[in-house]
């Protein structure tokens, strides 16, 4: 009987110490798998562990009422004001460029006399107009284009939406960008002055333009600055939920809903990069407008065209132009896409929401997102 128990110890050992190595392939083989695609596991760890917080977190935000755009609102206000802010210094730059092309005549030169005439503070001149001014001007244009974009859509309603996207697209961000623009113009007034040696800041600034002009030298560059920013804004819009709508459709041809969060952000990324640069380039000759009147002491439209030509309005400034407003389009979407899908909210693009919304609430249903069904 001893003998037999002995014997049966060992088969049962040499079966658990088997299984246990056994055990330990399996984990050996799978850390081998892991480390051969390290980047994939990364990226699954990383959308488990994005999924898991927003499902704790439990948001859910019905689309479309005032909370959603409020939402946005706020998305826009941290894009634009944060992405501008930094930017300053080429900001700085572009102005002086367009004010005084004989002295500032390319990107390194004007930098470096900058740099030896006011430091590293001349860099940062007209800061805090940036960052104030464009912070109004995106809560505006972000929150008022979302609201825009579903009244014009439940106004045409479901059939003459899907055929008339582009109208929507084009109706909606001009009227926000009108609004927008109302709210930017008194900063950008005194931002462009600071920038050329008018003041020192805003609060040196702004009293200086109400003695010398009163109100109204607030909102005289309103008429170039919505000739500059609004064709841009509808292109900028337009062009991207086209380019959305062509990466989804065309390039990885498969819904959004069905890609994770990354591919979304990445999308929005390379949507946000082509409008901005097609922006840019309508818009050129505005901008050089803008910044010759404001530093022209009761100059018109038609002697800032005189002035700068047919050539110089298309051409002055626009290789440092498409260098900042690319990355800066491309970073607002993406700061401001990424605040929405943190709420738990879908990214930006696409009309097929506001079509479904449209048609569930003649049914009577609320349309609510949650972050599983992002």
């Amino acid at each position: 009987m001893e003998t037999r128990s002995l014997k049966a110890a060992n088969e049962s050992g040499r079966v658990s110490g088997s299984s246990s190595n056994g055990r330990r392939a399996a984990t050996k083989a799978s850390g081998d798998s892991r480390s051969l695609d390290l980047p994939r596991y990364a990226l699954n760890l990383f959308e488990s562990a994005w999924t898991r917080r927003l499902r704790t977190k439990k948001i859910e935000m019905e689309l479309f009422t005032a909370k959603y755009y409020a939402a946005c609102a706020a998305g826009g206000m941290v894009s634009a004001g944060s992405v501008h802010l930094l930017i300053t210094p080429f900001d700085m730059l572009k102005v002086n460029m367009q004010a005084n092309p004989v002295k500032y005549r390319s990107i390194c030169s004007g930098f470096g006399t900058v740099w030896r005439e006011q430091g590293l503070p001349g860099l940062w001149r007209g800061w805090g107009g940036k960052l104030l001014g464009y912070s109004a001007q995106g809560a505006c244009k972000f929150g008022l284009y979302e609201y825009f974009k579903k009244s014009y859509c439940d106004l045409a309603g479901p059939v003459y939406t899907s055929n008339y996207k582009t109208l929507i697209y084009l109706a909606a961000s001009s009227s926000a960008q009108v609004i927008a623009d109302c709210a930017l113009c008194p900063f950008e007034a005194v931002k462009v002055r600071v920038q050329t040696g008018y003041g020192r800041g805003l609060a040196d600034g702004i009293p200086k333009v109400y003695r010398t002009e009163g109100v109204r030298g607030f909102y005289k560059g309103l008429r170039p600055l919505w000739s500059r920013n609004v064709p841009f804004a509808m292109l900028l819009f337009s062009s991207f939920e086209h380019s959305v709508d062509f990466i989804y459709n065309r390039v990885l041809q498969i819904r959004k809903n069905e890609c994770s969060r990354g591919v979304q952000l990445g999308v929005t990324c390379v949507a946000g990069y082509v409008s901005g640069v097609a922006g840019t380039i309508i818009s050129n000759p505005a901008d050089n407008i803008i910044t010759y009147m404001y530093n022209n002491k009761g100059a018109t439209f038609s002697q800032a065209f005189k002035s700068i030509g047919w050539v110089g309005l298309f051409t002055r400034s626009l290789p440092l132009r498409i260098m900042l407003v690319g990355p800066i389009v491309t970073s607002q979407w993406f700061v401001y896409d990424l605040m929405k899908v943190s709420l738990g909210l879908p990214t930006s693009g696409g009309i097929d929401q506001h079509l479904s919304h449209s048609t569930s609430r003649k049914e009577g249903d609320k349309w609510t997102t949650h972050p599983a069904e992002i």
